[in-house]
């Protein structure tokens, strides 16, 4: 298994970053830098609590003047690349809040996602003048260099995972949208991924809006249709009617009365009936089309997780999504997890395990987790 990417920071990293400094800075205490940065309960940080003890660090040890701090970090971060560094643009929503260090940090974000990344950073300036800020993504959306024009698209997000949510964007993402069609043609799929991304969020609040910005952009090219394909994949989850119908996935239940069902007949079952949590299950399914025109399937397992609190949250995940020919059979197999992760955390109880046909449960079983034993 990979290590989480927090373990980045480790003894060396640290020293080699602090000499760094000091060769920028000869005052830099890289002893106490790196004692200040992992002291109390280092070990049990995980990577934004250790980026942002980083920076508390760096801010104690560099001069306490925001623009002097600032000159020694702009000698040494062309020298500092990758998501490692996030403690850069952090920085700046640490200690350059202030609104006569306004224009000085927003050069800086700019600077620093070039290396890294400011999406995270950037959201505390959102929050604190959204106007301002909107009409500065919009002009770095013209930027020449991809990193920042994925910052405009990105930085904005109003659902970024591991950041503040934006709720003002929430409630209203039109600011976004010119955002969105400058990117929409971009030539980088690196942006054109946030862009996508961008959509999927306004769409878990304002379905129809992305609708009808899809509806604009259809078929401009294929770079633009990858985009909207992409950005509606919730509303494809949650098998929303007009746009199943836009991407060609057959309805359940056709106009003719006479016609038959889509889904003939369908099977899911499990390995086992119980596993412990951090164990696995198979599950084997198999669904048999109706006789007569093909189809486009989307075929989907989903898991009701339970919660901390008893609740249960359902998550689907995909098996198959193409075309079958009329009377045909698809099957298979997948091996699913129970390992806690970053984004998921298992509980014990009776968890309910479903098969999905364009967006319709279509079989069902059930299956025991239990607690991991201690042994």
């Amino acid at each position: 298994m990979a290590e989480p990417l927090k373990a980045v920071y480790d003894g060396l990293f640290l020293e080699q970053f602090a000499c760094l400094v000091k060769m920028a800075w000869s005052p830099f205490d890289e002893a106490r830098f790196v004692e200040r940065v992992r002291d109390g309960s280092w070990t049990q940080l995980e990577l934004k609590a250790r980026t942002r003890k980083i920076t508390e660090a760096l801010g104690a040890a560099l001069p306490p003047s925001y623009e002097e701090a600032l000159a020694v970090l702009y000698q040494i971060d062309e020298q500092c690349t990758g998501l490692a560094y996030l403690f850069f643009p952090d920085f700046i929503e640490v200690f350059g809040m202030e609104p006569q260090h306004s224009a000085l940090s927003i050069a800086a974000l700019e600077r620093f996602t070039e290396r890294s990344t400011s999406e995270f950073a950037v959201r505390a300036f959102i929050l604190s003048d959204p106007e301002r800020m909107a009409k500065q993504m919009l002009a770095w959306a013209d930027h020449p260099n991809e990193h920042v024009r994925r910052l405009a698209s990105e930085g904005i997000r109003p659902r970024l995972p591991w950041a503040q949510a934006l709720p003002l964007f929430k409630r209203d993402p039109s600011p976004i949208v010119p955002i969105l069609e400058k990117l929409r043609r971009d030539p980088s799929l690196y942006v054109r991924k946030s862009v996508a991304n961008n959509l999927n969020d306004i769409a878990k609040d304002h379905p129809e809006l992305v609708i009808r910005l899809a509806a604009a952009w259809s078929g401009e090219d294929a770079k633009t249709d990858w985009i909207i394909r992409h950005g509606c994949r919730t509303l494809i989850k949650q098998a929303n009617p007009q746009i199943m119908a836009w991407f060609g996935y057959a309805e359940h239940e056709a106009a003719d009365e006479a016609a038959l069902p889509l889904v003939a007949a369908a099977a899911l079952e499990l390995s086992q009936h119980s596993a412990a949590i951090g164990g696995e299950v198979t599950l084997r399914y198999r669904v048999q089309l109706r006789e007569g025109e093909g189809a486009k399937l989307r075929i989907e397992y989903g898991i009701a997780f339970v919660k901390s609190g008893g609740k249960t949250s359902l998550k689907r995940f995909l098996l198959s999504d193409r075309e079958y020919a009329g009377g045909a059979s698809a099957s298979g197999a997948r091996v699913h997890r129970f390992a806690d992760l970053s984004t998921r955390k298992h509980y014990s109880g009776l968890h309910r395990v479903t098969l999905w046909v364009n967006g319709r449960e279509v079989a069902v079983s059930e299956l025991l987790v239990t607690e991991a034993d201690p042994a």
